[in-house]
């Protein structure tokens, strides 16, 4: 349920944040950023402090740069860690791309060093690249797992995931060998073998590839999600 802005000032300026913080948690995360952004920058920090946990990340990535931008330098380093430990990577390249320098190196500074690592290498893509719009974030299984065992790993990772439904199995090296969806795993035995009900066709998309002709191989096969790899193809 949406909150009027009406309401939303009056309850801030009144200092009635339990009422605030109650309110938010019914609200999804695009009409909390909505609502943000009619605030001064004062006020924006103050409300998303009161977000939930589960849902300031998604509520940060429907900010605007200039919103993100503010919290960023209003941000303690404890705040700023937590809100990127909960950020799905190609977010956090996305905000970076937008912040100026001194905020980027900010954010840098609190980031881990393979972290880092991840980042740069996903800030040199082309803009125009399917490595430029691509998530890291993704459930790998292993293609000697039981499906009782995949369920285990989804289960144990799917949280931090970005989509889980369908499950790319790859080698020690990252290289894709096939895919299995949770309802390809939901209509298979337990102790069926991943590698028995994997399909090994997979159509799979370049680090370099144009992001327009990605966008068609969605479209024409109706995927949900496609695989990109590099030229080794690793995942």
């Amino acid at each position: 349920m949406k909150m009027k802005k009406e309401l939303f000032i009056r309850l801030l300026s009144e200092r009635r944040f339990k009422e605030l913080k109650e309110d938010l948690m019914t609200m999804k995360a695009v009409d909390i950023a909505s609502l943000l952004s009619q605030l001064d920058d004062k006020e924006i920090a103050i409300v998303f402090r009161l977000v939930p946990k589960d849902k300031a990340a998604e509520v940060f990535s429907n900010m605007n740069s200039s919103m993100q931008s503010t919290l960023v330098e209003i941000f303690s380093e404890k705040e700023l860690r937590e809100l990127l430990d909960n950020l799905y990577m190609d977010d956090t390249v996305d905000m970076l791309e937008e912040l100026p320098a001194n905020l980027v190196t900010r954010i840098l500074n609190v980031t881990p060093q393979n972290e880092r690592n991840i980042i740069n290498q996903l800030l040199n893509y082309p803009d125009d690249s399917a490595g430029s719009i691509m998530t890291i974030e993704y459930v790998d299984l292993k293609k000697t797992m039981t499906v009782d065992e995949a369920f285990s790993r989804i289960r144990a990772t799917g949280v931090d995931k970005e989509t889980i439904y369908t499950c790319y199995v790859t080698n020690h090296d990252r290289k894709l060998e096939g895919l299995v969806t949770v309802r390809e795993l939901l209509l298979s035995p337990k102790t069926a073998i991943i590698g028995e009900i994997m399909q090994t066709h997979v159509i799979a998309a370049s680090t370099l590839d144009d992001k327009e002709k990605v966008a068609n191989q969605l479209q024409k096969y109706d995927f949900l999600a496609l695989p990109v790899v590099d030229q080794e193809y690793r995942l």
